[in-house]
């Protein structure tokens, strides 16, 4: 069994502590369908107004969809934004009570017009900042400090998130850092775009792009270059900065994972997606990496579930933390278009974990599905009817011979499970040996327990496990005339 699958399986909650550049977006939605008369700009005529985490702020976010514990520590000015962006974050969950206020210098705001013209999605049309990119008053970063000091033991990691606006200077770098590896505690860099990099030295982990890797280590790769070519430049920042490991973004060719323990670089590929808005997918890719690595994952497989992360934030317009179980059930179809819907038994509970955790009912039947005809079809569709996801136990050959005897099954089991695995209509296939599913229903314990209208119900295996369970059994009316049996006997008479 894919060994990331198991892992999400068992997937626990964790503490971060994210230091950095908090930011608070804003968002005028409105229509722009007009000229203005005085000069040749376009007008926005906003409808509505958000307010949303930025920056700093949206890493906190994705952690807590990931189900992490955070707390937030950063910088903020003496303003109303500041308020919004403490109520905002408190509203999601993250602890904010760390964001020092600073007199002196504003909030950071990104004040973002978005336009609907002539009746298109949306598109961003400016952008007006409200920063200050001084570095912050030395007492403002000791204070900093203390608090990041205070907090310390209680996280399991400590991310750091980087934009330039002044917190995460080197001197702030190099003691965040520092004091987290005197603990023990694991550090992951999202860096600024810089040209040295030297204050992220000793950190666990970088996550870059591809053209922030090449400006911070003056190696220029042509746009056409592949993942070889994109490991010198993770080659260069994993030794320079004396990190485990640096993974550089590549856009549509995936990642680039180079560890310290063996020096290979791992080409890590990407789904191709239609990509709406590149906006945050960095901020998912760390924040999915440190929380797989808080849940022990190898340094590949947590690559692999943030680059799945990422390329979901893409598909979305704006910021919009991915949820746990949303990466989950890509990891899944991804698998199940590797491998078809199959599954072993633990395979199986990995698939159902993740779908009870989507908040999907389970639906169970079970047959030989020898000779696949119209009747078939028909009950599984509306099995599939009853719930969200729909298994089949299936009879392997050994378990139809006891049944049906010699000359059966028609077709084998593995070509039996790829019919099934062919309709729209089922999500899992799993092989059973025994005489009746009884073992499959006590461990998968469905919502919905699925089996033809010639049963009565008490006579339904695992009818009352199910009900005991707080589940329900549901019987078919079967399409008449038509059964393996007659089929094949028809098909002997011709």
């Amino acid at each position: 069994m894919d060994a990331l699958l198991a892992k999400l399986a068992e997937w626990r909650r964790f503490r971060a502590l994210v230091v950095g550049d908090f930011m608070l977006d804003q968002f005028h939605y409105g229509a722009a369908d007009r000229l203005s008369a005085d000069a040749p700009v376009p007008v926005l005529r906003v409808t509505r107004q958000e307010d949303r985490p930025g920056g700093a702020a949206n890493l906190c976010l994705d952690l807590t969809a990931l189900r992490g514990s955070v707390r937030a520590l950063g910088v903020v000015g003496q303003d109303t934004e500041a308020n919004l962006l403490r109520s905002t974050l408190g509203q999601q969950g993250v602890n904010a009570e760390s964001l020092i206020t600073d007199p002196n210098r504003p909030t950071t705001v990104k004040r973002n017009l978005i336009g609907l013209a002539q009746g298109r999605h949306a598109q961003k049309m400016f952008r007006v900042d409200f920063e200050s990119r001084e570095p912050i008053a030395p007492e403002i970063a000791e204070r900093l400090l203390r608090a990041f000091d205070d907090a310390l033991a209680q996280h399991d990691l400590v991310c750091i998130e980087d934009y330039n606006k002044g917190v995460c200077t080197h001197d702030m770098c190099r003691a965040i850092i520092e004091r987290a590896r005197a603990a023990g505690k694991p550090v992951f860099v999202d860096p600024a775009p810089a040209t040295d990099y030297s204050k992220y030295t000793g950190a666990t982990a970088i996550t870059p792009n591809r053209t922030e890797a090449e400006r911070a280590t003056g190696m220029t790769i042509h746009d056409g270059a592949g993942p070889a070519h994109a490991a010198r430049l993770a080659e260069r920042i994993l030794m320079d900065l004396e990190l485990e490991a640096a993974v550089v973004t590549l856009d549509r060719d995936g990642a680039l994972l180079m560890t310290r323990e063996d020096r290979e670089p791992i080409a890590v590929p990407t789904v191709a997606r239609d990509v709406y808005d590149v906006t945050g997918a960095g901020d998912m890719m760390l924040a999915a990496l440190a929380a797989a690595r808080a849940n022990r994952l190898d340094w590949e497989s947590s690559v692999r579930f943030a680059n799945a992360a990422a390329g979901l934030e893409v598909e979305v317009f704006g910021v919009e933390p991915i949820p746990l179980e949303k990466v989950h059930a890509e990891l899944l179809t991804q698998s199940a278009k590797q491998g078809g819907k199959l599954f072993s038994e633990d395979e199986l509970m990995v698939h159902l974990n993740a779908a009870r955790g989507a908040g999907k009912r389970i639906v169970f039947t079970n047959g030989c599905f020898d000779v696949l005809h119209a009747g078939h079809v028909s009950l599984l569709e509306q099995a599939a009817h009853f719930g969200d996801y729909l298994v089949v136990a299936l009879n392997d050959d050994q378990s139809v011979r006891g049944l049906k005897g010699e000359g059966r099954p028609v077709n084998d089991q593995e070509r039996r499970a790829r019919v099934l695995s062919g309709l729209h209509a089922v999500d899992a296939v799993c092989l059973f040996s025994d005489e009746t599913p009884i073992k499959l229903i006590e461990r998968v314990l469905p919502d919905v327990l699925v089996k033809g209208s010639d049963y009565a119900e008490d006579q339904v295996v695992g009818a009352g496990v199910v009900k005991r369970a707080g589940g329900r059994v549901e019987l078919i009316d079967l399409v008449e005339g038509l059964s393996t049996t007659s089929t094949l006997e028809k098909m002997r008479r011709n």
